[in-house]
């Protein structure tokens, strides 16, 4: 390979760097070094792991949660050149930064100001932080489409879709199908699920996860989420999206064309290689990872979802018919909820009862529901979270 053939060196930005995604992230592009150059970090409080990442891949930038943080990071990295910003104009300044790609890899709500300054400032996406589209999907797809950048997803399902799409024309998408494990109490009764206990919810059987996605990978409130999050990547209208339980996780997700034709992609769970798609597109990168072992594997199964026994996943979709700032309704009461069943304050049931009164009571009070700016955002989650702690009070 000449150096005119070389692959262009894509610069890098990226938010949330300590965490899963981060750090999985970062692996790629150290394995393959020619390809990315990270310019710029942004952390919270994991100072140590921090460092260790400013001393390994050099940026030009990094931001903190605090200035204690900034000055434990600045004694550890001593004379090494670099410019430490701290809380939400650090974060801004990271989105910013001059770069071919910003990694979006924050958790909840924190990732969406930044995201949109990224956009605003006409850097392409790579998206990990699934509350962006959730909470306010509406507003960046018009962000989106205003400053003509390119939004890759990076969550494995819908990664799946958007490989599957590659090539062919959204107008001739028939359905979305995005593929569920079906989670722990996938068999269960719904009686049984009533009495379902913490750690019966936490003992999810393909997945280590956080407790609060497994939790919701319990209830399936975590794929009703994935259904907005597709709805607005893909700007497809929520009754051509649907779900399919299928418990190997073997097959991500599914693209119907109107002809019948059905696209899946397929692979070993590893985060890695969505990260590496999203990263390296148009291209791949050799991750050298075990392959998919068809003969061994031997059997593929699928489900209808059960929505009366998971009532969160229809929430999802009523939330989708509803209003744009629903979705963000609901996502706001669901952290609530599973916060308290986490604490034992409620039973897992009321969890979808906690969601399910908050979204009813948000289209009760009337208005358009419309998402005009990031305010808008705001006010619908701080509104949701204390109409969830209300119900969850009276209901205790």
């Amino acid at each position: 390979m000449t150096a005119a053939d070389a692959p262009h060196c894509k610069r890098l930005s990226l938010l949330g760097s300590t965490g899963s995604i981060g750090e999985q992230t970062l692996a790629v592009v150290a394995a393959a070094p020619e390809r990315f150059e990270v310019v710029a970090l942004a952390a919270g409080r994991n100072i140590e792991k921090l460092a260790d990442q400013v001393r390994r891949f050099r940026p030009g930038l990094v931001s903190v949660a605090d200035a204690a943080g900034a000055a434990e990071l600045r004694e550890r990295l001593g004379s090494q050149p670099v410019e430490l910003l701290v809380g939400n104009e650090g974060l801004k300044a990271v989105a910013e930064y001059p770069a071919d790609l910003v990694v979006s890899a924050l958790v909840g709500a924190a990732g969406l100001a930044p995201t949109l300054a990224a956009i605003r400032a006409g850097r392409d996406i790579a998206l990990a932080n699934k509350e962006v589209m959730v909470t306010a999907g509406a507003l960046v797809l018009r962000e989106v489409k205003a400053h003509a950048v390119s939004l890759l997803p990076v969550d494995s399902e819908h990664s799946a879709i958007f490989q599957a799409l590659c090539g062919q024309r959204i107008e001739d998408v028939e359905r979305l199908i995005l593929t569920a494990s079906g989670g722990p109490f996938r068999t269960w009764t719904a009686e049984q699920i009533a009495e379902a206990t913490i750690e019966q919810a936490l003992n999810h059987p393909n997945w280590d996860m956080g407790p609060k996605i497994t939790i919701d990978s319990a209830s399936l409130m975590n794929k009703g989420l994935e259904v907005i999050e597709a709805r607005w990547l893909f700007d497809i209208p929520p009754e051509r999206v649907d779900v399919v339980v299928h418990p190997q996780s073997i097959i991500h997700s599914l693209v119907e064309f109107v002809d019948t034709s059905v696209l899946a992609q397929l692979g070993l769970p590893d985060m890695r290689v969505p990260i590496a798609v999203a990263l390296a597109y148009p291209e791949r990168i050799d991750l050298d990872l075990p392959v998919l072992d068809l003969p061994a594997l031997g059997r593929l199964d699928f489900e209808t979802p059960d929505r009366k026994r998971f009532p969160c996943l229809e929430l999802a979709f009523e939330a989708l018919r509803a209003n744009e700032a629903a979705p963000a309704v609901v996502n706001a009461a669901n952290e609530i909820a599973v916060a308290a069943f986490l604490d034992g304050r409620i039973r897992f049931p009321e969890i979808a009862a906690t969601n399910g009164a908050v979204l009813n009571s948000h289209v009760g009070r009337g208005g358009s529901g419309s998402l005009r700016d990031l305010a808008d955002v705001v006010e619908a989650d701080d509104w949701a979270r204390a109409c969830a702690r209300e119900w969850i009070g009276s209901t205790a």
